[in-house]
């Protein structure tokens, strides 16, 4: 069976956690949580980066950093994991779900500014498959409204949108390193701040309520509980497992695109039964190889078309089932249809992409996809 997904290491990772092991700190906030910070906000120039122990507690720390207060309102789109709109749920607020785009699963301005009223304040944006939504009007609208604008980038490191790298445009963003993602630490994640009035309090939080960073660096000369907060600081195993990967981002990157175009150019516009390939990048927007996709015509082919992939060997998976209309909100949910949402829900499927994904897999799995009608 060749599988959907199979974490990669890049060799360096024990040796990094031996190094932890050796050392006087482990539980966090130590060299290697350093490196993986400088690495992102030199890179891509974060206002400031805060990991995380998994993606959801990123988006957890975006919603408390937003100080919602209960009847406060949060639009997000449908198509997304259960996090996105978990973590605002969590400090009360109540969620508008807006539909996707026709033309990719992403949420657009047009779809946000019918939901937007007095008690909305915060816009959160799923770049789904690392594809950027369409930013500018989208940041237009929080600008006219004064609403703050949370990154869901969990699928986006490393892509760009008009030259700007995801996670850097909004007011927040969250990362994940879950072992399907491009650069993984099994489990883990990351909070990016843009705005300097975050910057303080983010740490405070990160902290479990205290100013223990503050007084690491020397600031402040005893520490105590300053704030709300929870355990969102990663230990130095899963920092230097990350920073294993981060060193390599280069090549993993390289070879995932590797594998997404030898997809791309062998099934676009030859697929049979209706099913047609991702639709092409926006031009604003970059690849960074997260995801390749199908899209069905209709839920029936697409489950006959992932049990013939999985008779031949080839396991592939789907995303999402809609939050809107999901057991535990759907009596929450306002009623609206969301066309856009359940077609990607009933229609797209992935296929299987990781860094050592060979080519005669990639053959493989392409041969079987032209063949079936």
């Amino acid at each position: 069976m060749i599988p959907f997904n199979k974490p990669y290491c890049s060799g360096r990772e024990i040796s990094y956690i031996q190094e932890v092991c050796n050392s006087i700190t482990m539980s966090g906030n130590g060299d290697f949580t350093k490196y993986c910070h400088g690495f992102f906000e030199k890179r891509y120039g974060f206002r400031k980066c805060l990991l995380c122990t998994s993606g959801t507690d990123a988006l957890e720390m975006c919603a408390m950093l937003c100080e919602l207060k209960p009847g406060d309102e949060v639009i997000v789109p449908s198509f997304t994991f259960v996090s996105t709109a978990l973590a605002f749920l969590r400090e009360g607020a109540h969620i508008r779900f807006a539909d996707s785009g026709t033309e990719n699963p992403n949420i657009t301005a047009e779809a946000i500014a019918p939901l937007i009223n007095e008690r909305t304040k915060v816009i959160v944006v799923v770049h789904y498959a690392g594809v950027a939504c369409d930013m500018d009007p989208i940041m237009d609208l929080a600008r006219e409204h004064n609403l703050l604008v949370v990154e869901d980038a969990a699928q986006a490191i490393d892509a760009y949108y008009k030259g700007r790298p995801l996670g850097g445009i909004g007011h927040l963003a969250a990362f994940s390193f879950h072992e399907t993602k491009n650069i993984s630490s099994g489990e883990g994640g990351m909070l990016v701040v843009n705005d300097e009035r975050f910057v303080r309090r983010c740490e405070i939080l990160w902290e479990k309520g205290t100013n223990r960073a503050e007084f690491y660096r020397g600031m402040v000369n005893k520490y105590g509980w300053c704030d709300m907060g929870s355990s969102f600081l990663p230990s130095e195993i899963i920092a230097a497992f990350l920073w294993a990967q981060l060193e390599q981002m280069d090549d993993i990157q390289g070879k995932r695109k590797h594998i997404w175009e030898q997809y791309d150019q062998a099934l676009r516009g030859k697929l049979h039964a209706g099913i047609t390939v991702m639709p092409p990048l926006p031009a604003y927007a970059t690849n960074n190889a997260h995801i390749y996709y199908l899209l069905c015509p209709s839920l029936d082919v697409r489950t006959r078309f992932m049990n013939y992939l999985k008779n031949h060997g080839v396991q592939t998976t789907f995303h999402y089932l809609p939050l809107h209309s999901s057991e535990y909100y759907k009596d929450k949910h306002d009623g609206r249809p969301l066309p856009q949402c359940d077609r990607y829900s009933d229609t797209l499927v992935r296929l299987p992409l990781f860094y050592s994904l060979q080519d005669e897999d990639v053959a493989k799995i392409i041969k079987l996809a032209l063949a079936f009608k």
